[in-house]
């Protein structure tokens, strides 16, 4: 039926539809406010705390229940089940309305509350949207472009934070003004991708296997009564929490949140850092950070996009963790605080290092592994989980890496060079092979019993 046909996963040639593209970048567009909330509200903290007069605690919780940490894990947890349950088009649509509440409350935000309730809300918007979003799009790929197309909403992960600080950049003389119209331009982005959302139609992967489920939960004759129930189509949360998926969950999870700590550190603190090298100016500043997602933005269109379908997904993968871990060992011995001119070359040398790496490990496998990993009736509930899980680690963590730093950046550094290797170790030794497959193959493998993962790979 037209009204749910989204695509089918199970093409193996690798090519995409001008249609396809055209629903990959309305879905991505959930990693653009993702992101560029997280940004925006960085660069407007100096600015709301001497205007609401707020104190150093506050600003943590503020940063804390937004789109970094518990808002968007609530989010990803609510949005997660109930896009299993009701269907990805309903949530991926709708929640983006909440979405453009939230920033109209950081546009007209004139007390303390007020920010705190359109922090919180954008939050749970985006936490709602990323899982539902992504399902939808691994669900339509092809089987053999599905990295490719997971791929490209990394694209727009890093074209967020970079439109966002050069707008907050152009609007610096205008202070809390400037802000404010940099939440506005949010605002236009999640009403415009709102009203282009709403000629998409259903997941026909989740229609189909939505019908299956219903059809084998309540049968309505004596040969549906017969047949076979595939415990891994049904919605029941007990499946969520046995063999395969549990181990699947646990894999996922560790990967991405192992690596979201050094990130999410990364891109909160990336411009206290650079203060403690004495590059204070906002030019420089919104330059090195660009710098450091333009990065990634080239490696995911030059290498994992066209590679990360094939036989080359682990080396990527290896190559990124490898890229990511020397990044911060080169902080560990090369402090910023250090010598001028060696801290500078260290700095710069971290964030093109970084850079690339976040391009070829972590979030990109993630996001594939997301939608390859778990079954179609559970996937956007187990990926809202893991999602959820790594957001708010992050936010706990977040509370530390200020006093941890008081010792020196060294010190950061080396406990983020220890989560990425963790991350970087696990995702290597237990890597899905599920590169180039069809959801339903891969789905198949797991009811039989073939499916390895995430066991030991070979």
């Amino acid at each position: 039926m037209a009204t749910a046909g989204t695509g089918n996963s199970g093409s193996d040639d690798g090519r995409v539809t001008g249609q396809q593209w055209r629903w990959t970048v309305l879905a991505a567009m959930a990693s653009y406010i993702d992101a560029g909330s997280i940004v925006a509200i960085a660069a407007g903290l100096a600015l709301w705390q001497e205007y609401l007069g707020m104190s150093s605690v506050t600003i943590g919780l503020l940063a804390a229940f937004g789109p970094n940490a518990v808002g968007a894990a609530m989010g990803a947890v609510i949005g997660g089940r109930l896009g299993d349950l009701l269907g990805r088009k309903r949530i991926y649509q709708y929640d983006l309305l909440l979405y453009a509440f939230g920033t109209l409350w950081m546009v007209f935000a004139f007390n303390t509350p007020m920010l705190f309730i359109g922090t919180f809300l954008v939050g749970v918007a985006v936490g709602a949207d990323v899982p539902t979003s992504l399902a939808l799009v691994g669900e339509f790929a092809p089987s053999r472009a599905r990295s490719k197309l997971l791929g490209f909403t990394q694209v727009f992960w890093s074209l967020g934070p970079i439109i966002t600080l050069l707008i907050a950049l152009v609007l610096a003389p205008y202070g809390l003004l400037g802000i404010r119209i940099v939440f506005a331009h949010l605002f236009v982005v999640a009403i415009v991708t709102w009203a282009l959302r709403r000629g998409m139609v259903e997941s026909a992967v989740w229609t189909a296997a939505s019908r299956a489920g219903d059809t084998e939960s309540t049968p309505d004759s004596d040969e549906q009564a017969s047949e076979p129930r595939d415990p891994l189509a049904g919605r029941n949360l007990r499946n969520l929490f046995t063999g395969y998926t549990l181990r699947a969950i646990v894999f996922t999870a560790v990967v991405y949140t192992f690596w979201n700590l050094a990130a999410g550190t990364y891109g909160f603190f990336l411009p206290y850092f650079l203060s403690t090298m004495g590059l204070e100016s906002q030019a420089a500043d919104v330059a090195l950070q660009s710098l450091w997602f333009f990065t990634t933005l080239v490696f995911v269109v030059l290498i994992f996009m066209p590679l990360g379908d094939g036989r080359y997904r682990r080396l990527i993968f290896g190559a990124g963790a490898v890229c990511q871990i020397v990044a911060f060992l080169l902080l560990v011995f090369f402090p910023l605080d250090g010598p001028a001119g060696f801290n500078v070359l260290a700095a710069v040398a971290n964030i093109i290092l970084f850079g690339i790496g976040a391009a070829l490990a972590g979030e990109p496998h993630y996001k594939v592994w997301s939608q390859e990993l778990f079954p179609t009736m559970l996937r956007t509930t187990a990926q809202g989980l893991t999602f959820a899980v790594a957001r708010t680690c992050l936010g706990i963590w977040s509370f530390f890496v200020p006093v941890i730093a008081e010792a020196g950046f060294e010190v950061v550094a080396l406990i983020l060079v220890i989560f990425l290797s963790i991350s970087g170790i696990v995702g290597l030794l237990f890597m899905p092979n599920t590169a180039g497959k069809s959801l339903e193959e891969i789905e198949a493998e797991r009811t039989d019993g073939r499916a390895r993962i995430p066991e030991a790979a070979s």
